[in-house]
């Protein structure tokens, strides 16, 4: 009598290590990019108004334009 496993051709391995590995990655990445951004948010606050007049914003539009939410159709108006 011949038996197959139903494992063969699989890797010893868990399956869910991949998956680990790519979310702790996603994680890292996310967390790296928090702190750049508020790397840059620290540095923009340190600016006086006249130096972020120039840049094009004002001091209460910094955490909008660092985190990508500034209009800059709106700008015009201010």
């Amino acid at each position: 009598m011949t038996t197959i496993s139903q494992t063969a051709g699989r890797t010893l391995r868990p399956a869910s290590s991949g998956g680990f590995f790519s979310a702790l990655a996603l994680r890292l990445t996310a967390l790296f990019d928090r702190l750049e951004r508020r790397s840059a948010v620290k540095t923009l606050n340190e600016l006086d108004d006249r130096a972020l007049r120039d840049i094009g914003i004002t001091r209460s539009q910094i955490e909008d334009a660092v985190y990508g939410q500034f209009k800059t159709e709106l700008s015009r108006y201010l």
